[in-house]
């Protein structure tokens, strides 16, 4: 081999050598100081200190003094943070905030379906609340639809994206996946990259869950839009029991959070494959405002016969849910198409 070409392929392995480095630094550094790891004081300091470590690895990248010790001393503490970083385990048992501190469980017997601690708080203000839950059975066979329900509080990218159940009887289950935040915890999409929450499955009345949003929400407001998914029943039925499953195996053996692989529309996608025709992997699962747009394209929602615009401002909730309240008939109410909505021309 020519030297030139040599020295090149010497420059460019070293230039990759840099840039893993780098990477792997501001990795075990973010782990550090945004993990539960950083709740340790000594962990603050080790954080200090693998920084410095860090960028004197990097200066002396290029030089041959030294490189090798640096570069050994650089592996084992990077060893040593991923070892910290994947012993942290999940919990059930921390000090929760008293929206997510009840879980709910279900016991299957064929079509019938007990779901125990169904969340049902009353809300005077998006904090001030009255906790309640309530058992209830549904029959697997009356299942007869599923809605996408789609939050939006910061611009059209980004949505928080849950499901709702609905029975030929009346009854309908909402299910959110969410963050299981403990008492004094905010919710922080980096955070939620490293193993600070746990994931947790939202099993609530739509006076609950949907009304938290539509009516206590103001700081930022939130945006509700409800989507009847078209799709055989028998696709809702299977998707139904996989979150009921999934939901008793959370209860049993807590599960972390992520940001990015665990998160409220992923996790839908996952427990959406029992399916024989889900629905591919898409960008819009990641940038979930678009999720409904995508679907629409892909005629996986009702439409109606409407353009998605229209169909938009059809299945805009907030002001029904305004004008109506937190009722018995909110469910209805909220689906009921305002006759002043006028499809655009």
């Amino acid at each position: 081999m020519k030297p030139a070409l040599t020295r090149c392929l010497r420059l460019a392995l070293r230039g990759l050598l840099y840039l893993v480095i780098l990477c792997s630094a501001l990795w075990a550094l973010a782990a550090l100081l945004l993990s539960p790891l950083s709740n340790n004081t000594v962990a603050k300091f080790a954080a200090v200190a693998y920084g410095l470590l860090a960028l004197l690895t990097l200066s002396l990248l290029f030089m041959k003094r030294h490189r090798r010790a640096i570069l050994a001393a650089y592996v084992l503490s990077f060893s040593a943070v991923l070892i910290a970083f994947f012993s942290l385990q999940p919990s059930n048992g921390r000090d929760w905030l008293p929206d997510v501190a009840v879980p709910a469980t279900a016991t299957i017997e064929g079509d019938k379906v007990l779901v125990r601690n169904i969340r049902n708080f009353s809300y005077r203000s998006e904090f001030d609340y009255v906790p309640a839950y309530y058992d209830r059975e549904f029959d697997l066979s009356k299942l007869d639809g599923v809605d996408l329900v789609s939050v939006y509080w910061m611009g059209p990218a980004i949505a928080h994206v849950f499901l709702s159940f609905s029975f030929t009887d009346g009854q309908r289950l909402a299910i959110s996946i969410e963050t299981r935040k403990e008492k004094g915890e905010a919710y922080s999409t980096l955070k939620g990259f490293f193993r600070q929450y746990e994931l947790y499955y939202v099993v609530a009345d739509e006076r609950d869950v949907i009304g938290l949003r539509t009516n206590y929400r103001k700081d930022p407001p939130e945006d509700v839009y409800i989507y009847r998914l078209k799709a055989p029943l028998e696709n809702g039925r299977r998707l139904f029991l996989e979150y009921l499953h999934q939901m008793n195996a959370l209860a049993a053996q807590p599960a972390f959070y992520n940001s990015l692989t665990t998160n409220c529309t992923t996790t839908i996608w996952f427990n959406n494959k029992v399916n024989p025709e889900h629905m591919p992997f898409h960008w819009s699962l990641l940038a979930t405002g678009y999720l409904p747009g995508r679907l629409y394209d892909l005629g996986r929602l009702d439409s109606r016969g409407l353009s998605f615009a229209d169909l938009q401002a059809q299945v805009h909730a907030n002001d029904r849910a305004h004008r109506n309240g937190i009722t018995p008939a909110f469910s209805t109410a909220i689906r009921t198409p305002s006759t002043d909505t006028q499809p655009s021309r």
